[in-house]
């Protein structure tokens, strides 16, 4: 190891990596950066059994960790982060997913995300199925976990650098002793954006081998980047020996190779005329989402714009560096990881300085460009470089700019309120200057950086904002934001994004397209078993280590005469035979199902436990639902007079305006009423979405602290 820099090691634990059998390295490593504790912990069969791994296992972790009263900045909260069994393997795309866990600053009940990067995979072959962290540090501080060296270490860097970008580069000079190291080297950090909001997300990072240079991919929901900096942790770095393709010493290893080459043909075979993600990444969707009225525009009063062609996969194409392999992972033919090289900066403390952004990713286009009307490409960059070193969120940041933007329009704020700046829809520079004031803790910075639950509260307390307005078209659900679809005319969509655990993300449910264009689920039991089924496939990602993209994004075209062409049978059976064939645990598709099912109802419990969790706070906004404003209601007067013609029997001709936004209000909050009661009874909750003691029981989860939980509030119902 390097002597160049100073390292004041805190604490040491000394270690020797165990073999890692079918998936697992069975332990968990627990970290203490306030009392300097370091420690293993075993996994034990029941633990696999019941939580698998990933989200699993950073639950499970957690629960033991917090109190009833725990809140996102109490120093006994966690970061826990985890892969799954299959997380690492390299024969099948998308394998090299990480999960973190929180109490979220947001939501202020428990937060999942993931990301891409090399972080999760590399802690494993290090020797941990899992880290969690605890407890405050009183200087900032890094945890590094050396397999070449056989240790884990708390140390102060007080020479390291504070945003992503810098840090990256730094520590990966500091810890490589050779350059090929640097392959086997990741971090997770934040930024100076993260220590000054709500909003922080995680970067998760990957050595760039053509490119010679440190990404990043991010796990950005719910603030688990200001819980990292709250409790003064620069970064997580894992050193990992050098690996092969057989690391995860896998049950079947020939099984694995089989079915990977399958769908590594069938993404060669159709990307190139379905998606082309290994060419534009996710930015394929700007097109089609336009096109369907699904784009969020103008903080989603609108779904389409005539300028997202200036945004759409055909120009990102044209930027992104082409002939890479632009995986997250090794052995990722999806690809779809790509960047921008060479990006000079216009704006903040980095002006001038020629960068690489990664991305930009469709979420990314949509939250901090169309919701925001910016259509320019260069600006949407810059802004996603920036929240990205700063540690910010791009999803919760661009819908909190957007509803301030709102604000600014209908008069609620000016520009004596906003330090001069002209903050209407389109405007990138207030944008850009609102976000580096965020990073330096300053001006409006300080209101964006509430996020948009917080930012509403404040509005209506020091501004006099109208209350039901503000709740109407502010985009959260549970103090997370909306991810970027349009949700007002697909019932279940709606469901997809309220009825969640952790808020309105779109890697819980995306049923837009069966339930709107194709209209596969018409009946509210067909919603409902929707958001039963696919929340559970995609919680199953999340426990093995996957991504989702491979499941549902390139499919074989023979796909659509299967039985249930919407779930993808082939690829179904895919991960079932991977799962099997890593762990040497023979399952199918009913017990894929039951193994999400224990986490998703486990992890209702627990938002329970922290005193949320119930039907009033599955919620949407209703511009979620329905038209708010007369200029949405206008944008849209023909299908919505249609819609009142053949909903309601009503004749729109003989109604003034008000009366029909009326009459489409207390029929679509009526309509979202009963999905509620139909997905609650089929998931096994009751008619207050508290799963039943019946159906923990049915789950094998039923231990007594969670019994506890939900018969305290059982009780507390009747």
């Amino acid at each position: 190891m390097t002597n160049k820099i100073i390292r004041h090691v805190l604490a040491e634990f000394p270690y020797q990596t165990p073999r890692i059998e079918r998936g697992y390295a069975n332990q968990t490593l627990y970290v203490n950066v306030g009392t300097g504790e370091i420690k293993a912990k075993p996994v034990s069969d029941e633990m696999k059994l019941k939580f698998t791994g990933g989200k699993g296992f950073d639950l499970w972790l957690l629960w033991h960790a917090v109190h009833d009263d725990t809140k996102w900045d109490s120093p006994e909260n966690e970061i826990v982060i985890s892969t799954g069994p299959c997380g690492g393997i390299t024969q099948y795309p998308g394998s090299g997913k990480s999960l973190v866990t929180t109490v979220s600053p947001t939501t202020e009940i428990i937060t999942d995300s993931n990301a891409g990067g090399h972080f999760g995979p590399l802690l494993k072959f290090s020797g941990w199925d899992a880290i969690e962290v605890q407890g405050i540090a009183e200087k900032d501080v890094m945890v590094i976990v050396d397999a070449i060296e056989g240790k884990v270490t708390i140390e102060e860097m007080p020479d390291a650098p504070n945003d992503t970008h810098l840090l990256g580069r730094w520590l990966y000079d500091v810890l490589a002793e050779k350059p090929q190291e640097k392959y086997y080297i990741a971090m997770v950090s934040a930024g100076t954006g993260a220590e000054h909001s709500l909003l922080g997300c995680l970067n998760f990072s990957l050595y760039d081998r053509k490119r010679q240079d440190v990404r990043y991919k991010q796990a950005a929901r719910g603030g688990p980047g200001t819980v990292l900096r709250q409790k003064h942790i620069k970064a997580l770095v894992v050193r990992a020996q050098p690996f092969k393709g057989d690391a995860n010493h896998p049950a079947d290893m020939e099984r694995i190779a089989r079915v990977g080459a399958d769908i590594q043909r069938e993404i060669a075979t159709w990307d190139s005329v379905q998606n082309r993600m290994r060419n534009r990444g996710t930015s394929y969707l700007v097109e089609i989402m336009s096109d369907y009225d699904l784009l969020p525009v103008n903080n989603f009063k609108f779904g389409s714009h005539p300028q997202a062609r200036d945004i759409n996969g055909a120009y990102w194409e044209t930027r992104v560096t082409q002939g890479l392999p632009d995986g997250c992972w090794y052995g990722c033919t999806v690809a779809c990881a790509h960047a921008v090289d060479g990006f000079e900066l216009q704006t903040g403390p980095y002006k001038g300085h020629k960068v690489i952004v990664d991305g930009p990713e469709y979420e990314t286009i949509g939250a901090i460009g169309s919701t925001c009307g910016i259509f320019d490409p260069d600006a949407i960059l810059e802004l996603n470089f920036y929240c990205d070193t700063y540690g910010i969120d791009t999803i919760s940041y661009g819908n909190t700019i957007s509803f301030l933007m709102e604000c600014y329009e209908v008069g609620i704020l000016d520009q004596e309120k906003t330090g001069g700046l002209e903050l209407t829809f389109g405007n990138a520079a207030a944008s850009l200057e609102i976000l580096h004031q965020l990073a330096r803790g300053e001006g409006l910075g300080k209101i964006a950086a509430l996020g948009v639950r917080k930012a509403k509260t404040y509005v209506i307390e020091h501004y006099g904002a109208d209350p039901q307005f503000v709740q109407d078209i502010g985009m959260e659900n549970k103090g997370m934001e909306y991810s970027m679809y349009m949700g007002k005319e697909s019932l279940a969509q709606q469901g997809g994004y309220a009825l969640t655990n952790k808020g309105p993300q779109h890697d819980e449910a995306w049923l837009i397209f069966m339930d709107q264009v194709n209209n596969q689920i018409p009946t509210f039991e067909d919603k409902a078993e929707a958001l039963h089924y696919f929340p559970m496939w995609r919680t199953w990602f999340g426990l093995c280590g996957f991504c989702k993209l491979p499941w549902n994004d390139v499919v074989d075209p023979k796909n659509s005469k299967s039985a249930e062409p919407a779930k993808i049978p082939h690829h179904v059976q895919n991960y079932v035979d991977i799962f099997s064939a890593v762990t040497g645990r023979e399952v199918d598709i009913n017990e894929i199902i039951a193994m999400s099912e224990r986490v998703y109802n486990f992890q209702r419990v627990f938002n329970i436990r922290l005193g949320k969790g119930l039907r009033e706070h599955d919620y949407p906004p209703y511009r979620g639902v329905g038209p708010v404003t007369e200029e949405e209601y206008e944008s849209r007067r023909e299908r919505y007079d249609q819609q009142l013609r053949e909903w309601l029997g009503l004749d729109p001709d003989a109604m003034t305006l008000q009366e029909k936004m009326a009459a489409h209000r207390h029929y679509r909050t009526e309509r979202y009423e009963r999905l509620m009661d139909a997905v609650y009874e089929r998931r096994g909750w009751t008619r207050n979405g508290v799963p039943t003691v019946e159906k923990l029981k049915a789950l094998g989860i039923d231990f007594p602290e969670v019994l506890a939980v939900v018969e305290k509030k059982l009780r507390a119902e009747d």
